[in-house]
């Protein structure tokens, strides 16, 4: 499979699961809202999301597939399929342990992350509850993450793309368990939980369709396997999850301000889209690829593999975040504005979404460079780096947090200024890097195609201001409705950007036709 038609395939279930996955967010916020069980419900998700970023959106896949990928090659695949079966028993006990400690300890853990509200008793009980239920989540995260990374170095993408889509289901079942919002929140951590281990059983039959037989039964050994794949895999997750750390960072500050941790959480959920469904699609496609490559010491192909790789990315990224930079309000309001999340909510997350936008960019640059270092079994550099982007983050975030604050303004901005602050500095640390070691140059084509990416996102947006001048004309001439709206405008910047982008040949028609071609032949 191409590059192309592999991040096809990972974009195509992740756009299925991120709608699902706004649908959900629209349904829970009108159930429970912006204020303060709104923000402990964000807080019990919070662990969640950043589980299922770091695990199931390739971080640690990302390590693990090269290790397991070598030993398929070399020692064939019950040598591989031990390897993975002995990494598998090792990270569950590790995981599982980790879950007990944090049951044990969450009235204390939830001080770090969530101790800005400690002095209201009754909703700081509400949030230790709910997270004590999502908790788990981890380890199913962890199981599912080794499992697609089985199935990717075999060349599958589908089901592991396709795994994240349960959690959206289960959350929008529980979105009708609506008693109160308190009520609301309580069945959504326990559907969250249910989540997860339909995922992991999801991957395992997955697995087992691919005659690899993996088994979790028998004490967990560190092996010199397991040891060269968890000595990639531990700073190898750190690198890949620098900005969700400092979303944790970010969400944690966040909780002196009532309401802001919701704020922030809804402008995460608009801001990550690109980040999902192009960021995390193309790196996962090209570090086969850049393996591959880096084991034959094809100089070349890595680097055409890379050109290709951030040409594609910020094709999609560049209209995305014009998109966020220049509608912000527009976008937030269309989504979510409704039953306990009002427009005053809207007016403030979009704060937060204007300038998380001018960091989407960088976050996507993270994970199309990151797999250029995985693929040498270089998780240290970008690990390094990744650290300093969080202390960067934090010191930042918490110093306008507070002078924002002292000067009589809401802080929660300044923490989404820190954030993509942070992402640029990592962005720009992972290129140099691989500009030192010789590991990638970019070529003419790539900079005049970015050039050319560039045009069409600003004819976009151009387009988009216009038609926020006309949006009661839009309504009256259609639907009232302010969802419907909201998605027609989206749905004609797509249009507008997609001829922009072909007249000035940001995207190349070759392209379409031939994964056309190669579908019909197929």
């Amino acid at each position: 499979m191409s590059l192309i038609r592999n991040t096809l395939v990972q974009s195509s279930l992740t756009l299925v699961s991120r709608a699902l996955g706004f649908l959900r967010d629209v349904l829970l916020a009108a159930r429970i809202g912006a204020g303060p069980i709104g923000d402990a419900w964000a807080t019990a998700l919070m662990f969640p999301n950043l589980f299922r970023r770091i695990f199931a959106e390739g971080a640690f896949a990302s390590a693990f597939v090269p290790t397991y990928a070598r030993t398929l090659e070399a020692e064939g695949e019950e040598a591989a399929a031990k390897v993975a079966s002995e990494a598998m028993r090792v990270l569950f006990a590790i995981t599982a342990g980790l879950t007990i400690l944090a049951q044990l300890a969450m009235p204390w853990l939830l001080l770090l992350v969530h101790g800005g509200q400690a002095d209201d008793r009754e909703n700081f009980e509400l949030a230790i509850l709910l997270t004590r239920i999502t908790m788990p989540y981890l380890t199913c995260m962890s199981i599912a993450a080794l499992l697609s990374g089985v199935l990717n170095s075999a060349g599958r993408f589908l089901l592991s793309a396709a795994a994240p889509t349960l959690l959206n289901i289960c959350l929008i079942a529980s979105a009708f368990v609506s008693v109160s919002p308190v009520v609301t929140a309580q069945a959504a951590s326990v559907a969250t939980l249910i989540a997860g281990l339909l995922q992991m059983l999801l991957l395992a039959w997955g697995v087992r369709r691919q005659k690899v037989n993996l088994s979790l039964i028998g004490w967990p050994r560190i092996t010199p396997g397991v040891r060269r794949v968890f000595a990639l895999a531990i700073p190898g997750t750190i690198a890949a999850s620098g900005t969700q750390i400092n979303i944790i960072v970010s969400q944690s500050l966040a909780s002196f301000e009532v309401g802001a941790k919701s704020w922030l959480y809804y402008a995460d959920r608009l801001y990550q889209l690109p980040l999902g469904l192009v960021g995390v699609a193309v790196g996962v496609a090209i570090l086969p690829a850049l393996s591959r490559a880096a084991r034959a010491a094809d100089i070349d192909r890595s680097r055409a593999t890379m050109d290709e790789g951030i040409g594609l990315a910020l094709a999609l990224t560049f209209p995305a975040a014009a998109a966020l930079l220049a509608a912000p309000v527009f976008l937030i309001e269309g989504f979510f504005a409704r039953g306990a999340f009002e427009l005053i909510d809207a007016e403030y997350s979009a704060l937060a979404l204007f300038h998380y936008a001018w960091g989407v960019p960088a976050f996507v640059l993270i994970k199309v460079f990151a797999p250029a270092y995985f693929a040498h079994e270089d998780t240290k550099t970008p690990m390094a780096y990744a650290l300093t982007s969080v202390a960067i983050n934090t010191v930042l975030g918490a110093g306008l947090f507070f002078w924002l604050s002292s000067v009589g303004r809401p802080g929660f901005p300044g923490l989404a200024i820190a954030t993509s602050v942070a992402a640029w500095v990592n962005a720009i640390l992972l290129f140099g890097g691989m500009l030192r070691k010789g590991w990638y140059r970019p070529g003419a084509k790539l900079l005049s195609r970015l050039l050319r990416s560039l045009i069409a996102s600003g004819l976009m947006a151009g387009a988009l201001l216009f038609l926020l001048q006309h949006v009661d004309t839009i309504r009256a001439i259609t639907i009232d409705s302010r969802i419907f709206v909201t998605m027609l405008v989206i749905l004609l910047g797509m249009a507008i950007y997609a001829v922009a982008a072909i007249l000035t040949g940001a995207i190349r028609l070759g392209e379409i036709k031939g994964l056309v071609r190669r579908r019909a032949v197929e």
